[in-house]
């Protein structure tokens, strides 16, 4: 009797990456039939792992630290306890030859830069608490008034444009706002004399996030979690189907009827009561049959995304730094970032003599650095590892290449109004839900774009979450007050138990 509601449904869900198995997971779980479309032949989107001789490295590196209680939760519900590690953070910023560490530490930070540098930088900040940037457009302005114009020029204005590849007086001040939030020199600074740490029992929402100094990690990397979650949705009965690209999104009298996917063996038609997608959502209106209104594509179409790629070397040392991963503020370097691999976890590189690197290019595709052969970006790794000091260039003997188009949603001066129209739109298909980073153009973590997917299903099943709630830096602060953040420190009985629309037989079939 309990699940006579659920057969009655069947959600397709597009996309394999965090928010999209989640979705289908927590379907499972409640008994409702559910399939995921997925184009790649690897699971996990951005936060997969990839395999390469025997070693693993991530598409970036992936914490899983959260203050969202039913993610973590999720998190330790799939994967068994053993599994995971507690890694200490170590990350550090390359600027002007030297390190400088992340969080700041003052000492470091005071040697670094110099004493006079350091004064201007108090001094700079000082100007910015009385003579303020009076709106916050842009991304400089919002810096510039929380750490000083100097500071921002030396530690954010070289490696933001690396990342966006453009000016930071054209990236949204909403970027920062959701990346940083929390974090100002001031509390830099209070954090470099008094350590926040997370520990066993205490409040996580009590921690600025930016800041936390240690995480949990798989021992094999995120994909392990992904790969994991999809064998668990196919025992509960869901499916999960690689290699399908999405072709056309059917949809009719304000509802979508079925989703035609391209296979390996062909063409086929999915369909379903319910639809979640986790694509990009300027992808998402490009496949709609029959198309939005002229006024709804031409919004879609000023949707930008930065694409990004990895280049993992393998270097023929045991130790190389000591960091997780470094940032690199160097413009005299194409690389943006370099993950240690073997710090996050030593079971990611099966030989014990030597060492894992992920250098991180970001790009536009098409442009100078996608195209260039893997052969060619391999060689630009060994050069430019060597030119920073991490390692010979005679000590790299392997390397491989991983490309990831529309990695990161960009935050420029149009998407605000684009988005805006497009979810005007978008919320008149009544049983269609976007959830996750590239499904919303938000720049989510991985625990952000699983809630969303959590709360649509919630909504599937009856309630009525707004899902873009979840990471709106007017709701959510990472500096959780007290009777604040109800939707991230609850777990999901009582989350649920403020949704009277979600009928008591779905929530006892879901426990």
């Amino acid at each position: 009797m309990a699940n006579s509601r659920h057969n009655e449904k069947h959600v397709v869900i597009v996309g394999a990456g965090p928010a999209g198995l989640t979705a289908a997971y927590e379907l499972a779980k409640a008994g409702v039939g559910n399939v995921v479309v997925e184009k790649d032949k690897v699971v996990g989107g951005i936060s997969r792992t990839v395999h390469y001789k025997g070693y693993h490295f991530d598409i970036g590196g992936h914490r899983f630290f959260t203050k969202v209680k039913v993610v973590d939760d999720f998190w330790h519900e799939v994967l068994p306890e053993g599994e995971f590690l507690t890694r200490s953070r170590l990350s550090r910023i390359y600027y002007n030859k030297k390190f400088f560490y992340y969080p700041l530490r003052a000492a470091n930070a005071l040697f670094g830069l110099g004493l006079w540098n350091s004064f201007l930088i108090v001094l700079s900040y000082m100007k910015a608490k009385f003579f303020p940037y009076p709106v916050e457009n842009t991304l400089d302005q919002w810096v510039s008034n929380r750490f000083g114009k100097r500071l921002y020029e030396i530690f954010f204005k070289t490696y933001t444009e690396k990342v966006w590849g453009m000016p930071c007086s054209e990236i949204a001040a909403d970027w920062a706002a959701q990346r940083i939030k929390g974090l100002s020199l001031f509390t830099a600074l209070k954090n470099a004399l008094i350590k926040p740490k997370a520990v066993e029992g205490e409040d996580k929402s009590a921690v600025i996030k930016t800041l936390i100094d240690a995480f949990q990690y798989p021992k094999l990397g995120p994909g392990m979690m992904w790969e994991m979650v999809t064998d668990k949705v196919r025992e509960r009965g869901g499916e999960v189907r690689m290699e399908n690209a999405v072709e056309k999104i059917l949809w009719a009298n304000g509802r979508v009827f079925g989703v035609e996917v391209k296979t390996p063996e062909g063409t086929d038609i999915i369909p379903g009561t319910d639809f979640i997608s986790s694509m990009p959502v300027r992808e998402l209106l490009r496949k709609l049959d029959p198309p939005p209104p002229a006024g709804v594509m031409e919004a879609a179409e000023k949707l930008k995304y930065r694409d990004f790629l990895t280049v993992a070397i393998i270097i023929n040392q045991r130790d190389l730094f000591p960091d997780n991963w470094i940032y690199i503020h160097d413009p005299d370097v194409k690389v943006g970032r370099i993950q240690n691999f073997k710090n996050w976890s030593p079971h990611m590189v099966p030989d014990p003599e030597k060492t894992c690197l992920g250098l991180e290019y970001f790009c536009f595709e098409g442009d100078g650095l996608w195209t260039m052969s893997d052969d060619e970006l391999v060689e630009l790794g060994r050069k430019e590892v060597h030119s920073l000091g991490l390692a010979q260039a005679s000590d790299v003997v392997d390397g491989c290449v991983v490309r990831m188009p529309k990695a990161y949603p960009v935050y420029d001066g149009a998407f605000r109004e684009a988005l805006q129209t497009i979810r005007q739109f978008v919320e008149q298909i009544e049983n269609l839900q976007l959830v996750g980073r590239n499904g919303m153009h938000r720049y989510n973590n991985q625990d952000h774009s699983m809630l969303t997917a959590m709360l649509a299903v919630r909504n599937i099943l009856g309630a009525n979450y707004n899902l873009w709630t979840v990471n709106d830096d007017n709701s959510y602060h990472e500096e959780v007050k007290d009777g604040e953040g109800d939707l991230y420190t609850r777990d999901l009985a009582q989350l649920d138990a403020t949704q009277p629309q979600i009928p008591q037989r779905v929530l006892a079939a879901d426990a």
